[in-house]
């Protein structure tokens, strides 16, 4: 909590200094929102959703008024239940707490007439930080890749309340393009995330 006060705070005092939605401006972001995750396969049945939490820092890069760059790090919940997954040799079937830290990279379309609205779209990495299995001490962390390499699709609305703060509200969808299990011997499940998140910008 400490180390997410400090990062508000260095945020703020940047306040005075960063200009949004001009050429060659940063602005910075703090969010938190809901994830709704599960794993899905092609070829058969996916799990429940299961809720989670994200919770972030952000910079965005302005090319011009309609155009930007923006990066993330994430506190990112991915999570599951009800799922017959087969890892190294052994048949699981319970609920899972993933904890990610995850940088999406994206492009961000700016529009409207004051161009308040935007879309976001680009690839994200995911580190695995740890994973608990809901009422049992087994440790699956070995059985599951520690990263997670998927695409970020969102659409988002700034609201101004001041001169160079703007209230926002997001959401996103993450699709994970690689196989969550190191060893399944059954087919692939990537993650599937939606989330609605809101937030500050700078």
């Amino acid at each position: 909590m400490k180390f997410l006060f400090n990062i508000v705070l260095a945020l703020v005092c940047l306040y005075s200094s960063s200009s949004a939605q001009t050429k060659n401006s940063n602005e910075f972001g703090v969010q938190f929102g809901m994830n709704a995750s599960r794993l899905n396969s092609d070829v058969t049945n996916n799990t429940h959703y299961k809720v989670g939490f994200n919770a972030g820092v952000s910079i965005d890069h302005y090319f011009s008024e309609s155009w930007s760059v923006k990066a993330k790090v994430l506190y990112d919940q991915k999570s599951w239940e009800g799922l017959s997954l087969l890892m190294k040799g052994v048949l699981y079937n319970a609920q899972y707490d993933l904890n990610y830290l995850t940088v999406p990279v994206l492009a961000n379309w700016h529009f409207g007439r004051t161009k308040n609205w935007y879309l976001n779209f680009g690839p994200y990495t995911s580190i695995l930080l740890d994973v608990e299995e809901v009422g049992s001490d087994r440790d699956v962390k070995s059985g599951l890749n520690n990263i997670d390499l998927g695409l970020d699709l969102g659409i988002g609305f700034k609201i101004p309340v001041s001169n160079k703060a703007k209230l926002f509200f997001e959401l996103n969808g993450e699709k994970g393009l690689t196989d969550v299990a190191k060893e399944g011997s059954g087919p692939a499940f990537q993650n599937n995330v939606s989330s609605i998140s809101i937030g500050l910008n700078f």
